[in-house]
């Protein structure tokens, strides 16, 4: 089931992303596990219906699949749903933007990692991710994502690099506006695949105010809101966890009169 057809600007970053930001080396994914666990997982029955939002080439889905929930992963770009497919083929996957989707089922819980609603760079735009969230959970339902705050981009974020492989080669170039609050960093690709090629992407984030989140969730639906700090809450090393959070809402079960 495929609702979106025009290209990601995140196809060209796939297989960079599955490589290095997903693979054996990079444990990421383990860390946002242990997290959810501490937000959410523990509460939800075995078997419980979870959508991976913003799910990329699905490491994460993969963890969920295996603790044996009932997972669908989506994301916008097909050439990560293609990676996403193939290492966890018993679950689903659909190609949706998080701005529009609208799901025929209801989960019992969303979750949405690796700063996916920093990838919403419009507060307009967060805004109907919020609502759609919404109305794909049941009246109690659980929406858990994590959020980048400003020291993440300050600190994290004003770095370069290159790295030279075989069949790759990557020159990675990190800034932040804080008068416009967006962080970007430039990725230049080299990638032997049959014939060398290059590929430059450029990935945009946007900080969003945690007030300014905490309100429109609100807005959308949604009470019972908590914060969890990394190091505080959960833990997770510097370089991943550095201005990191994680907010856990509720789908109010009865809207407010």
């Amino acid at each position: 089931m495929d609702e979106r057809k025009e290209n990601s600007p995140y196809d060209g970053l796939a297989w960079f992303y599955d490589r290095y930001w997903g693979g054996s080396g990079y444990r990421f994914h383990c860390f946002v596990m242990g997290a959810l666990e501490k937000v959410l997982l523990r509460e939800l029955p075995p078997g419980a219906r979870i959508l991976d939002l913003c799910c990329g080439a699905g490491h994460l889905t993969r963890m969920l699949f295996d603790r044996g929930f009932r997972v669908v992963g989506a994301d916008r770009s097909l050439e990560m749903l293609r990676f996403a497919k193939r290492r966890t083929p018993g679950a689903c996957f659909i190609a949706v933007d998080a701005r529009s989707f609208n799901m025929p089922e209801r989960f019992d819980a969303v979750v949405s990692t690796f700063d996916s609603m920093n990838h919403i760079m419009e507060p307009r735009d967060l805004e109907l991710v919020f609502r759609n969230v919404n109305a794909s959970l049941p009246a109690g339902g659980v929406f858990a994502f994590d959020l980048l705050l400003e020291e993440a981009y300050e600190v994290m974020w004003k770095k370069s690099g290159f790295f030279l492989e075989d069949d790759n080669a990557c020159l990675i170039q990190g800034e932040y506006d804080a008068s416009r609050r967006v962080a970007s960093v430039r990725l230049t690709l080299f990638r032997d695949d049959g014939g060398w090629e290059r590929n430059d992407v450029t990935v945009t984030e946007r900080f969003h105010p945690l007030d300014e989140v905490l309100s429109s969730l609100e807005a959308c639906g949604f009470s019972g809101i908590e914060v969890r700090r990394a190091g505080a809450d959960f833990y997770m090393p510097a370089d991943e966890g550095k201005g990191r959070v994680f907010v856990r809402a509720r789908k109010r079960e009865v809207e407010p009169g």
